[in-house]
């Protein structure tokens, strides 16, 4: 049994990256001559979690292969129906937890340690089931919006479901999370996946923690880069050049 302010972390890193256009796994692309997951579990390290779990999918044996020797545990997501579906295959990995578990997502390696720091501490003092990272964009385009009625996060939303006022917001959804562990995985079994994609979303977690009257807080990030995931080769180009990675970079 675990104590109840411990941390651990489950990094989604199971998606096919269709828009890198390569046989390789997307969180096996380099970047700073590092695999963009092991960028992620570095920054999953510094929180000193009591363990790691990786959802692998697409070309799994690639990525086991690569991180064989990392002390990290292994999931598999097959066949693949969503970020919600990809963390229920966490579940058996966490019997007896009742703390903290941070999700991340693989091809995001820009994140700081710190931001995660001042998540969890948010985490704590707000006495929330869920904590969401999100950050400001002056031109949010395509990502999901974040919903807050008198500061209090209430819903996200599609953009394509989004109204002409709730376009107008710039607040944004960074796919970056803190979860209760009992609420986590006891609420992924009231998702459900009737919606267009057909795919079961983690963040219907933050309606159903508000249906149930539960604390939702949110952490804005300072730097909006440290969000940034990618999903191009062009993407991945482009940070390789601005060189954030590099020593004195991050």
């Amino acid at each position: 049994m675990s104590r109840r302010g411990a941390v651990a972390v489950v990094i989604l890193a199971g998606g096919k990256g269709t828009r890198m256009k390569s046989n390789l796994p997307k969180v096996l692309h380099t970047l700073a001559g590092e695999p963009l997951l092991g960028h992620v579990l570095k920054t999953a390290r510094a929180l000193d979690p009591e363990k790691i779990v990786v959802i692998v999918g697409h070309r799994r044996e690639m990525v086991i292969e690569r991180f064989k020797d990392e002390d990290i545990e292994f999931a598999i997501q097959e066949p693949q129906f969503g970020t919600g579906h990809a963390m229920a295959q966490a579940e058996d990995h966490f019997k007896g937890f009742a703390g903290m578990i941070i999700a991340l997502s693989g091809d995001a390696p820009l994140l700081k340690p710190d931001t995660l720091k001042q998540m969890i501490k948010t985490h704590k003092e707000s006495g929330a089931v869920i904590t969401m990272l999100t950050c400001e964009l002056s031109d949010p385009g395509a990502y999901g919006r974040v919903i807050r009625i008198e500061g209090e996060i209430r819903a996200t939303i599609e953009a394509k479901d989004a109204t002409e006022d709730q376009l107008l917001i710039n607040e944004i959804n960074s796919g970056v999370y803190v979860f209760d562990a009992d609420f986590l995985f006891s609420a992924l079994k009231a998702v459900d996946n009737h919606n267009a994609q057909g795919e079961y979303y983690l963040t219907d977690l933050i309606s159903i923690a508000v249906k149930k009257g539960l604390k939702v807080s949110g952490v804005i990030a300072k730097e909006a880069y440290e969000t940034m995931g990618v999903n191009t080769a062009e993407e991945l180009e482009n940070l390789e050049k601005e060189g954030r990675l590099i020593p004195g970079g991050r």
